[in-house]
């Protein structure tokens, strides 16, 4: 007797969903399995360059519905959140070669090389509920000191989606430090008393300016209270017992292998 196939469609949960045009909110998408066409994609030497576009495409590719939206366009798939587009590919991984992932670690204290068998649909996911707040608000240690002498410390950031990173890609790959400043500068929203015009003509020199140690606290709040899959891993040297964190190992991401 012969047995159905596996079922090449997906139904998943955004973390945080999208937002249409007349203020609808849709967090319900059904992905397929990759196919030649986004073999085809990945090889596209016009998104090589640009990561932001790339995954742009190769969602676009897949993505059968979001929501109760009659079509999803490049637009829809450019304009969702960062976090819901790093959910949605770590989801496309896993319903296309399964959610292992062989991941290699560097031991920061005794440099020891770690192999670990990381299992993707085991990843901690942050959902946003209905009453929290998308943006990410923080308090700065040292804050901004404007041209003026006066501190901000009040800072606001609104969420990324895919069209930000469309936009620091080119600076992404050029520098990464750079890139991130640009990327945050772009979902500044508010900083202390400074207006927004004076925001949105220092841009990425604002994050520039700012010390290493407030820099971090970004970092971690985007990390630790924004929405979305928890990426970063806390790892046990078996070889001095160091405990440390890492970002997770995304070399053989698309990859069976």
């Amino acid at each position: 007797m012969s047995t159905l196939p596996a079922s090449r469609e997906f139904e998943f949960t955004l973390p945080v969903g999208y937002t249409d045009d007349e203020g609808r909110a849709h967090r319900s998408v059904v992905l397929r399995k990759m196919t030649g066409r986004e073999e085809a994609i990945l090889a596209d030497r016009r998104f090589q360059r640009n990561g932001g576009q790339l995954v742009t495409e190769l969602l676009h590719s897949c993505l059968i519905r979001v929501g109760d939206l009659p079509k999803n366009g490049r637009s829809t798939v450019a304009g969702m959140y960062s976090a819901d587009r790093n959910y949605l590919l770590l989801k496309l991984r896993s319903i296309t070669f399964g959610p292992e992932l062989e991941a290699s670690y560097t031991c920061p204290s005794c440099s020891d090389t770690i192999q670990i068998d990381e299992d993707l649909d085991d990843l901690p996911v942050t959902v946003l509920s209905e009453d929290s707040p998308e943006d990410v608000t923080m308090e700065l240690g040292d804050g901004y000191v404007d041209r003026e002498g006066q501190v901000h410390t009040a800072l606001t950031l609104r969420l990324p989606t895919g069209v930000d990173e469309e936009a620091v890609a080119p600076q992404m790959r050029q520098n990464a430090s750079l890139g991130k400043n640009a990327l945050l500068a772009r979902c500044l929203k508010s900083l202390g008393d400074l207006p927004r015009h004076r925001m949105e003509a220092l841009g990425p020199k604002i994050l520039a300016d700012l010390t290493m140690t407030d820099r971090r606290m970004i970092d971690r709040a985007l990390n630790e209270a924004a929405p979305g899959v928890n990426l970063v891993r806390q790892i046990e040297c078996p070889n001095c017992g160091h405990l440390f964190k890492a970002n997770l190992d995304m070399t053989h991401f698309l990859s069976p292998e």
